[in-house]
């Protein structure tokens, strides 16, 4: 078994019914670990020994956000800068997450065909996400395709309920061991795989 853990943030939950359905679906499952930043550090002031603490004792890492100018909210850049130290995460001793795995699951206003090298974005998610494969290669983890929802201003009701149901068997199969995990690039995104593994089309 894999034990999950969900770094999360988004600045004004109250406007997310995407965030706040994904949220709401990965409750109580186990071996999976919500840590919501921005409620946690509602002052940026990051517990570094605790975000360790919490890295150490899991196996896959989500950034759970919404995709604001094209990265993350402000707190997971913090996250970054003071949690993954020279010499633990990265550097000639840094090997404390070695092995571990990465991805992000965020949401776009933009649909699938806006971020395409055609689209009114030019550049794909992937694309976008470079720098977080990047960073997870530099920790010697294994970076993984996103989870992605597009469109989130013209999502229905009834699609942002299958994404939770998406949402919720993805991360019971990583928990379990049971997601056929690719390195990033080869997928577009977790979605495609989950898809037909699920039989749900959103």
């Amino acid at each position: 078994m894999a034990k999950v853990l969900i770094q999360f943030a988004h600045p004004v939950l109250s406007k997310s019914k995407v965030h706040k359905t994904l949220i709401k679906r990965c409750a109580n499952l186990p071996n999976v670990t919500v840590n919501d930043l921005y409620e946690r550090y509602p002052d940026m002031y990051i517990d570094v020994d605790r975000e360790q603490r919490l890295l150490l004792q899991h196996d896959i890492i989500l950034f759970q956000h919404p995709f604001y100018w094209y990265s993350s909210p402000a707190i997971i850049k913090q996250w970054f800068d003071l949690v993954l130290e020279h010499n633990w995460a990265y550097g000639s001793l840094g090997n404390a997450l070695a092995g571990k795995k990465m991805l992000n699951v965020i949401s776009c206003g933009g649909s699938r065909e806006a971020y395409s090298p055609t689209g009114h974005n030019r550049y794909t998610v992937n694309q976008f996400l470079v720098p977080f494969d990047q960073t997870a290669i530099l920790c010697k983890m294994t970076y993984l395709p996103p989870f992605v929802i597009h469109a989130t201003f013209r999502i229905t009701p009834d699609q942002i309920e299958a994404y939770g149901d998406q949402y919720r068997y993805l991360l019971t199969a990583l928990a379990d061991d049971r997601m056929p995990l690719t390195p990033f690039g080869s997928t577009g995104y977790m979605n495609d795989l989950v898809t037909p593994l699920l039989g749900q089309q959103v």
